[in-house]
């Protein structure tokens, strides 16, 4: 545990680098960058001609991008480089992402961008699951190249090393692997994508004596009006609730069993909703007091423009942190898009986009090193001694703690928590 939060607040540490020491670093060697999409017209003429199969390749390059198998590709090195990426993606036409809700982390604005950017389309598909949802997707569609097959995954850390040991996922190393801090699968069959703390996220329209502790949650004039933003046993936001809970209850990383009961008390007093809290019922006031990652609460709050007005609070019995990782399908229907996809969103602009986002990218280090994030968007980040001094399970606590949760949350609790 200790060792996995010392690469957790690695991940942040920028946040506290001086701008003195920043200056008198020498300057590292120039990220590589994406190279840009190939036009429509010329990307269509990329396919060898009948007298071209015959002959053999002129160029060192040629050869593997010919050839190349890219549900095999690990690096862009590998499959000819990142001319050679962009343009078996473009031939490919569309990625499949799934689970990515366009206000997560302006996870919008990047769909948007990638496929402007390359002529790809972009198939959104379950916006509104969880990461067991996604998992399941790839069980589900081992043999299916249609439009429910998801080609990429964005999951809680639990979900990264199940994954790999169920081998559904592709080991894949983005052109800026060196710099993605975290706990990183070392082959990269997962990484760290982003980072943030769990909040409350209020409607203070309705609720005016605003919670401060999870403790004070369990107060009579909160009945009916507390939320979870998913369901606990698919939803890694919603399981990082039980065991933040856990942790302000007298809990700790090896015993959640604390959380599971406090949230039974919370169901036994009539406080807590069996309702999901997603932007819908947050802005009716249906679900005034919501669990979320702070990320999701900012973007709320901007969205929301003060109808209604949302409050965040940091609770101050727990600061729990959390990541997420992400990951390309084994049997992804568009490998090479996949493949292409990761490249973007760890380059520079991918990135920054993140951070839009209110979302600590894991190359936010580097970023900061190389002063390409301005203090504006550093302003959307959470404070750095919030990020420094949170509570981050290491990966096996968080797989022990999520079959827990699977498993007692409808002996312990006794509520179904469904979408609207």
């Amino acid at each position: 545990m200790f060792d996995n939060k010392r690469k957790f607040m690695a991940l942040i540490s920028f946040m506290i680098i001086t701008t003195s020491v920043l200056s008198a670093c020498s300057s590292p060697a120039a990220t590589p960058a994406a190279a840009p999409a190939a036009p429509a017209a010329e990307a269509a003429t990329t396919a060898p001609t009948a007298e071209a199969t015959t002959t053999a390749p002129t160029t060192a390059e040629a050869a593997p991008a010919a050839a190349a198998d890219f549900s095999k590709v690990t690096s862009a090195e590998e499959a000819g480089g990142m001319d050679a990426l962009v343009a078996a993606a473009q031939a490919e036409k569309e990625l499949n992402v799934i689970t990515l809700p366009r206000d997560w982390c302006n996870y919008g604005e990047m769909m948007d961008n990638f496929s402007a950017k390359y002529g790809i389309k972009v198939n959104s598909l379950n916006p509104d699951g969880g990461s067991a949802d996604e998992i399941q997707a790839i069980k589900d569609n081992k043999d299916n190249k249609g439009p429910q097959a998801p080609d990429v995954i964005d999951v809680g850390p639990a979900y990264g090393p199940l994954a790999k040991s169920e081998n559904l996922l592709a080991p894949y190393k983005v052109t800026t692997w060196d710099t993605i801090e975290g706990t990183n699968d070392p082959d990269g069959f997962y990484y760290v994508d982003y980072s943030g703390v769990m909040v409350f996220e209020i409607n203070s329209d309705v609720i005016k004596e605003l919670p401060k502790t999870y403790k004070d949650l369990l107060d009579p004039k909160y009945k009916g009006k507390v939320a979870l933003a998913g369901d606990p046993r698919a939803s890694n936001q919603a399981a990082q609730t039980v065991y933040a809970a856990a942790i302000a209850n007298g809990g700790s990383l090896d015993d959640i069993q604390p959380g599971l009961d406090f949230f039974k008390e919370l169901n036994t007093k009539g406080n807590l909703l069996p309702l999901i809290a997603d932007s819908g019922p947050i802005a009716k006031g249906e679900t005034p007091i919501t669990f979320q990652w702070s990320w999701n609460a900012y973007a709320n709050k901007d969205n929301f423009a003060g109808n209604p007005n949302i409050e965040i609070v940091y609770p101050t019995d727990v600061n729990w942190g959390g990541y997420y990782y992400q990951a390309v399908s084994a049997y992804a229907p568009h490998p090479a898009a996949a493949r292409l996809w990761q490249e973007y969103i760890y380059s520079d602009e991918g990135q920054l986009t993140w951070v839009k986002g209110y979302c600590a990218p894991a190359r936010l280090a580097d970023l900061t090193e190389r002063k390409i994030i301005t203090d504006d968007l550093k302003a959307k980040l959470p404070d750095p001694a919030l990020l420094t001094s949170s509570v981050v399970p290491s990966g096996d606590q968080l797989t022990a703690a999520r079959e827990l949760i699977k498993d007692q949350w409808d002996k312990v609790v006794g509520l179904d928590i469904k979408a609207q």
